[in-house]
């Protein structure tokens, strides 16, 4: 079986699809956090295809990178329907609206990709290859993008798109809270981080549990087969004897 037959080639083909999708359906501007995340998954996995297909493997590339994409893409897809959209549902837009393109390309940015690459870090392999050391590392890059958001609109007034999220804005609550809001988004994305780390090892554990239950029922089998055959031969003499008994009374 080649990895062209592989369930796992095609689910990250897929994944690549839907970031793809979400992309090109809607605006794509590059100063949005979603897009940028969607852009890393993007490459991230076409990478990954590649790879997997050029090595037949089942095994994806970099597992620090596809630990940090998946946390960038949680955090998009958290953010967006926890801060930015208060928890609607987002499924009548589909189908409903002035702009159903849009809310397809929403759709797919913020929920259809961020699920499917959490189902990918659950899943497939590798396991068990993201480290506690790694946190730090990938809040890098959202701590970064907030830096230069801030830098940016206190060096350039007449930027397009000054605050792409309101936490940015400093206009009607000032800096303040916008250092709280930074520091209290910090603290989440460490414990998001932590929780990618944690389902990676609990994917490993479960995994590992699993296969020790196989073995151990593959290593009892034949004994129960053997023990089944011993009751069934004792069974057999048994009955003869029993019949010889009646044979003897006749």
């Amino acid at each position: 079986m080649t990895v062209r037959t592989r369930p796992a080639l095609w689910w990250r083909a897929g994944i690549v699809l839907s970031a793809g999708l979400g992309l090109v359906l809607g605006e794509s501007s590059l100063v949005y956090f979603t897009v940028q995340s969607n852009v890393i998954v993007l490459g991230y996995f076409i990478g990954a295809v590649y790879w997997m297909a050029e090595r037949d493997t089942v095994d994806a590339p970099a597992p620090r990178l596809r630990g940090a994409a998946t946390l960038y893409i949680l955090i998009t897809g958290l953010v967006s329907h926890i801060l930015l959209q208060h928890g609607a549902n987002p499924l009548p837009g589909l189908v409903s609206g002035p702009d159903r393109l849009a809310h397809w390309s929403s759709f797919f940015l913020h929920y259809v990709t961020p699920v499917m690459v959490l189902v990918d870090w659950l899943v497939l392999k590798p396991r068990n290859a993201a480290a506690w050391k790694d946190i730090p590392l990938w809040l890098a890059f959202p701590l970064g993008y907030a830096a230069v958001v801030l830098a940016r609109n206190a060096l350039f007034d007449d930027f397009p798109t000054p605050y792409p999220y309101f936490f940015f804005d400093p206009t009607s609550k000032g800096y303040g809270y916008v250092w709280g809001q930074i520091a209290q988004l910090t603290v989440e994305f460490v414990v998001l981080g932590a929780l990618v780390v944690g389902l990676d090892r609990l994917g490993t554990l479960v995994a590992g549990t699993a296969r020790r239950a196989l073995a151990e029922e593959a290593q009892d089998s034949p004994d129960d087969h053997d023990a089944q055959a011993a009751q069934l031969a004792q069974g057999a003499q048994d009955d003869h004897g029993a019949r010889g008994a009646q044979d003897s009374q006749h």
